[in-house]
């Protein structure tokens, strides 16, 4: 059984820091890319993030370049989310899954695999 469990979200103010984990099990982890996705109140799913465990080759959107960073740890088969100067529009429920990229495009949903997601709040 495919299972994906983020942990990590809170509230922390503008300009702060959080850190996401993804634990990931019942699939083969290297076979992958996982990113991160988020959705707000009203607002569609964003892809934000994506990494392909088999290379470490990596994306971000626009919206986080130079702010997030995402890695991966195949012996644990977890990735995390390393955001920085966080700001309030990045309010969301954020939540990992198997993904791709398109360059200039975005980060999309590969399948409908999906953890429960968590909750980051920035206030301002």
């Amino acid at each position: 059984e495919v299972q994906l469990v983020e942990s990590g979200g809170g509230l922390v103010q503008a300009g702060g820091s959080l850190r996401l984990s993804c634990a990931a099990s019942g699939f083969t982890f290297d076979d992958y890319a996982i990113g991160w996705f988020r959705q707000a109140p009203g607002k569609e799913t964003e892809g934000v993030s994506c990494i392909r465990n088999s290379d470490g080759s990596k994306y971000n959107v626009d919206s986080v370049k130079g702010r997030f960073t995402i890695s991966s740890d195949n012996a644990k088969n977890t990735v995390s989310l390393q955001m920085n100067s966080l700001k309030p529009e990045d309010t969301a429920v954020y939540y990992c899954a198997p993904c791709y990229w398109v360059v200039g495009v975005g980060v999309f949903l590969e399948s409908d695999y999906r953890g429960q997601g968590t909750q980051v709040t920035v206030s301002s």
